[in-house]
C-alpha cells in the first residue's frame, strides 16, 4: 500500500554514514559521490492529518535525504568533494553554455 506524505522533517542523522554514488534529472548524463546518513528518522503528518514517525535505512534512507535536500533548495552536487565537483565541471558548463546561467530553458 502506497502512502502520501504531506508535511515531513528529517528530525534524525545517524552519525554513521556512507559513501555511494548519486545522480540526478536534473543533471543528465552525470553522478558522483555523496557522503549520506546510513539512516534517518523522519516525522511527518499524512494527508489527514495523522502524525506518522518513521525509520529509513540504507538506499530508501539515501533517497530520502536526497529528495529532501531539493526542498532545501540543494542539489547533489553541492554535496560533492573538491575533487567531484572538478570532475563535473566540464559538463556543468556545457549546460550553462545551452541553457545559460540561470537554466532556463
Amino acid at each position: 500500500m502506497t502512502s502520501a506524505i504531506a508535511l515531513c522533517a528529517i528530525t534524525t542523522y545517524s552519525e554513521a554514514s556512507d559513501i555511494e554514488q548519486e545522480g540526478c534529472l536534473s543533471f543528465p548524463d552525470m553522478g558522483g559521490d555523496v557522503e549520506r546518513s546510513k539512516w534517518i528518522k523522519v516525522e511527518a503528518q499524512n494527508l489527514k492529518g495523522k502524525r506518522i514517525k518513521k525509520k529509513f535505512r540504507g538506499w530508501e534512507a539515501r533517497i530520502f535525504q536526497h529528495e529532501y535536500d531539493h526542498l532545501d533548495g540543494k542539489v547533489y552536487i553541492d554535496r560533492l568533494s573538491e575533487d567531484g565537483r572538478k570532475e563535473i565541471q566540464p559538463k556543468l558548463d556545457e549546460l550553462i553554455d545551452k541553457f545559460g546561467d540561470g537554466g532556463a530553458l
